[in-house]
């Protein structure tokens, strides 16, 4: 079998439908013994662990939101790395631009926050995390 390139897979990706690439990822789960879900096993942990777990999991956010606040003078490089964060398509990247403020992602780990807040600000936008 001829190995694909990332672009390859994401073009393939984007074809899928939003159910086939959920049984994707549980396939992909399966075969790999992995979990993409982890942030669901955190929030289940102060329910098991009582109330000083729960006071510990409340201090201690995971889960962020990347905000595109302004697209700034160089839309068209906000809208492409949009489309690389998301996986969107064109269209549906530049009227999420257009529409700032909006919510680029959500649920994703400091460090992948982190990652895009960067991304976004060298494109030349203006982004906040929470």
């Amino acid at each position: 079998m001829a190995k694909l390139s990332t672009d390859e897979l994401l073009e393939a990706f984007k074809e899928m439908t939003l159910i086939e690439l959920s049984e994707f990822v549980k396939q992909f789960e399966d075969t790999f013994g992995v979990t993409a879900a982890a942030p669901v096993a955190v929030a289940a942990a102060p329910a098991a662990g009582g109330a000083a777990a729960g006071a510990d999991a409340a201090e201690e956010k995971t889960d962020f939101e990347v905000v595109l606040e302004a697209a700034g003078d160089k839309k068209i490089n906000v809208i492409k790395e949009v489309r690389a964060l998301t996986s969107l398509g064109l269209k549906e990247a530049k009227d999420l631009v257009e529409a700032a403020p909006k919510t680029i992602l959500e649920n994703v780990d400091k460090a992948a926050a982190d990652k895009a807040k960067e991304a976004l600000e060298a494109a030349g936008a203006t982004v906040t995390v929470k």
